[in-house]
């Protein structure tokens, strides 16, 4: 039985669930908004008592990783996310999810072929893709101070 490419979209179309977009486009940028408004509310509480501003940033930095690994680790991350969406995905704390959670799935494979092979098999291409465009842009922005 051989079908045409029209009648697998039609099929494809009756049995797959429709994606409420603008919903989950307002789920996402809720949570997102709302990491990124508990990271501010950290660091002006952390400015509050007098921490000089570094210092607090990077308090405010730590937290959310500290929080996104603790979350992770109890499972409930992936539940946020599973709402959320790409609302999770804030870098700071969608990087940390995205190191500890091939850590924790493979941790039953020893500390060398486990969860040191496999921590940064999602995160691995982030950074290698991240550094590479950062030295990309790096160049063009050399080459344009040049003139």
């Amino acid at each position: 039985m051989d079908i045409s490419e029209k009648e697998y979209q039609q099929m494809s179309k009756r049995v797959s669930p429709g994606s409420p977009v603008l919903l989950d486009c307002l789920k996402a940028f809720a949570v997102g908004g709302l990491l990124c408004t508990l990271g501010e509310v950290i660091f002006q509480l952390l400015q509050g008592v007098g921490w000089q501003e570094q210092d607090a940033r990077m308090t405010v930095s730590v937290s959310l990783i500290f929080l996104a690994v603790v979350l992770t680790g109890l499972q409930v991350f992936d539940n946020i996310a599973k709402h959320a969406g790409a609302g999770t995905l804030v870098p700071i704390t969608g990087f940390a999810n995205s190191v500890v959670s091939p850590a924790i799935e493979f941790k039953s494979e020893g500390f060398i072929l486990g969860v040191g092979a496999k921590m940064f098999t999602i995160a691995g291409p982030v950074i290698v893709y991240g550094v590479s465009a950062s030295v990309v842009y790096g160049f063009i922005y050399w080459i344009s101070t040049l003139f």
